[in-house]
């Protein structure tokens, strides 16, 4: 079991949505909280909050479409509060437009967040968990790793890639015999704001997921070391689905609402985020 209490934790995307609700869990849990956005006033604020709960926690601006400032920053955190015990990739970003629509900078920017920063906050990270024997990557994807979606190309794209990444390092780990855990989170659609006016055609299996429930799940996962976390249960079925032709898997997920369920997305406008056009979990 990973041990949070007094542990390094850091948390990307964590200025608001599912990435401050599990920072503060940990926090709460006796966490030393490494804080991580691109927003620097929410950041600020929030982690003056935790400071008011008498929680320990440090705030790093930080772009993750730049591989350059991740590794200052990353320099900066070991510099300033030493190796990290729990690395917490959740940072991500949605366009929600068909591929025609989405810019080749909106797509660049889906896959340097939601895919690239990983290997560049892993790399920075993992040779301190190595040399010290012990640690913990987290690495949140999404169900639209596991099905492709209407409207989510650049999205889905970049979250199969993490899918992947998590799978290999992984393997990669344990063939090494490193004593390092790895845990991936595959969540179906969050009301977080993120996926505003998404829609879901049965509910009662595949429901539009709680934010403090996913929080409360990811870091319970955490401290049990599991290495995959799915939700809802049903998202499960992915996995056999796609042994069948396309036809019939198409068919499936045109049923179950899958396929149609972004028509009606809204999601948050840049100055409902950040004014830079990023949206954190």
């Amino acid at each position: 079991m990973t041990i949070l209490a007094g542990r390094n934790v850091l948390v990307t995307g964590s200025a608001s949505g599912i990435g401050r609700l599990i920072a503060s869990r940990i926090a709460a849990l006796g966490g030393r909280m490494i804080l991580w956005d691109v927003d620097q006033q929410r950041l600020n604020t929030f982690v003056a909050q935790l400071q008011d709960r008498q929680l320990t926690a440090a705030a790093y601006c930080c772009d993750l479409v730049d591989r350059n400032a991740i590794r200052a920053t990353a320099t900066r955190v070991l510099d300033e509060c030493g190796p990290v015990d729990v690395l917490i990739n959740n940072a991500g970003v949605v366009t929600g437009k068909p591929l025609l629509a989405t810019t080749d900078e909106e797509i660049l920017r889906t896959f340097n967040v939601n895919t690239l920063a990983l290997f560049w906050t892993v790399r920075a990270f993992l040779p301190a968990m190595l040399e010290r024997g012990s640690g913990h990557i987290v690495n949140i994807a999404s169900t639209a790793g596991l099905v492709g979606v209407p409207r989510l190309a650049a999205y889905a794209a970049s979250k199969f890639a993490v899918v992947g990444f998590d799978e290999s390092l992984r393997m990669e780990l344990k063939k090494q015999g490193a004593p390092v855990a790895t845990t991936l989170v595959c969540p179906y659609y969050i009301d977080t704001g993120m996926f505003a006016g998404v829609r879901t055609r049965f509910p009662w299996l595949l429901p539009i997921l709680e934010p403090e429930y996913v929080a409360e799940r990811v870091v319970d996962s955490i401290r049990r070391e599991r290495r995959r976390l799915i939700m809802p249960r049903f998202a499960l079925t992915a996995l056999p689905l796609r042994l069948l032709p396309p036809v019939l898997f198409d068919f499936i997920m045109r049923f179950l609402g899958v396929a149609a369920s972004m028509d009606e997305f809204t999601g948050k406008s840049d100055a409902e985020t950040n004014g830079a056009g990023v949206q954190h979990r």
